[in-house]
C-alpha cells in the first residue's frame, strides 16, 4: 500500500497520469476476488486511477512476440534447472548451467542471456545505482510451466503503456538491471525509476500476506493515508488529523518531497 500512495502522489504532483496494472500471470496463485478488493481499497483511499485497469493475463500475445524476437536473435536459451537444483548451488545468481543446452530431459524455462559488465541508473529515491550483471545471472522470462515471467511482462507493459516513471517498492530494486537489459535488447525506452522504502516487521522482514500481516483498517481512510505519509517521511501537519482522505491527498500532492526518502530502502511499521 505504501508504494501505491507514494506512486500516486508522485504522478499527481508532476501532473502525470497514474495507471493501475494487475499482474495476474501466475494464475494458480491468483486468489478469487483479490483484484476487486485491491481496486475497492484504492477507491476507498481516494487513489483514483486514470484510464482502464491493465490486466497482464489479457496481454499474452504481446509477451510472446517479445519472446520470439529475443529468441530469433539468439538472446535466449532453454534451461532444465529446477529451483531445487539451483538452491544447492548457493546464493549467487544463475551460474549458466544450461547456456549450451538443457542438461536434463523434461520441461524447460526460457532464460534471457545477461551480458558481462554492469548497469548504472539514477534512481530518484535511492540515488546512483550500479549493479554488476554476473552475480545476477541469466533471468527467467518464460517459466517451466509455460507462463511468462514478471521480468519480461513488466518491460513490455511499461513500453506499451508509455510509462515515463516507475515508482515502486525497493524490494524490486535489484530487478531493475534485468529490466534495463531487456529494454535495451528489445529497443525500448528506459523509464525513470524511483524505489520507495518497503515497510518491515519487527524482525526486519517485509510485511506481506504470506507473513500473515494485517491489511489496513479502512474504516478511517484519512488516518490510513496519514500513517502512509509518516512512513514516507512527508511530515503531515497536525491539523490534518481527522481530515477526509481527499483533503489529506490534496495536501500531500502539493507538498510531495521524495527527496526526504533519499537512500531509505526500508521503514519499520508504525
Amino acid at each position: 500500500m505504501l508504494a501505491a500512495v507514494g506512486s500516486y502522489l508522485d504522478a499527481r504532483h508532476h501532473g502525470g497520469h497514474w495507471l493501475v496494472r494487475m499482474e495476474d500471470l501466475d494464475t494458480p496463485r491468483v486468489i478469487a476476488g483479490s483484484a476487486a478488493e485491491i481496486l475497492r481499497t484504492l477507491a476507498t483511499l481516494h487513489l483514483f486511477w486514470d484510464g482502464e485497469v491493465a490486466w497482464q493475463s489479457a496481454r499474452l500475445p504481446r509477451y510472446q512476440a517479445a519472446l520470439d524476437e529475443l529468441r530469433s536473435r539468439g538472446l535466449t536459451f532453454e534451461c532444465s534447472c529446477s529451483r531445487q537444483t539451483l538452491a544447492t548451488q548457493g546464493d549467487r545468481g544463475y551460474p549458466g548451467t544450461c547456456r549450451d543446452g538443457p542438461r536434463a530431459p523434461g520441461p524447460t524455462a526460457t532464460r534471457f542471456r545477461i551480458g558481462h559488465g554492469s548497469v548504472e541508473f539514477l534512481d530518484r529515491v535511492q540515488g546512483l545505482r550500479r549493479q554488476v550483471l554476473d552475480p545476477l545471472g541469466d533471468v527467467v522470462i518464460r517459466r517451466r510451466d509455460g507462463r511468462f515471467a514478471y521480468q519480461l511482462a513488466v518491460v513490455v507493459d511499461d513500453a506499451d503503456q508509455g510509462i515515463t516513471d516507475v515508482v515502486r517498492g525497493a524490494d524490486l530494486l535489484e530487478s531493475t538491471a534485468w529490466q534495463i537489459e531487456l529494454q535495451r535488447a528489445l529497443g525500448l525506452a528506459q523509464p525513470c525509476y524511483a524505489h520507495l522504502p518497503v515497510v518491515t516487521a519487527a524482525d526486519g522482514g517485509k510485511l506481506a500476506k504470506s507473513r500473515c500481516s494485517l491489511p489496513p483498517d479502512l474504516s478511517n481512510p484519512g488516518e490510513v493515508l496519514l500513517q502512509a505519509l509518516v512512513l514516507l517521511r512527508q511530515r503531515p501537519p497536525p491539523e490534518l488529523t481527522g481530515a477526509a482522505p481527499g483533503d489529506v491527498l490534496k495536501w500531500a500532492v502539493a507538498n510531495w518531497k521524495p527527496a526526504q526518502l533519499h537512500q531509505i530502502a526500508a521503514v519499520p511499521a508504525i
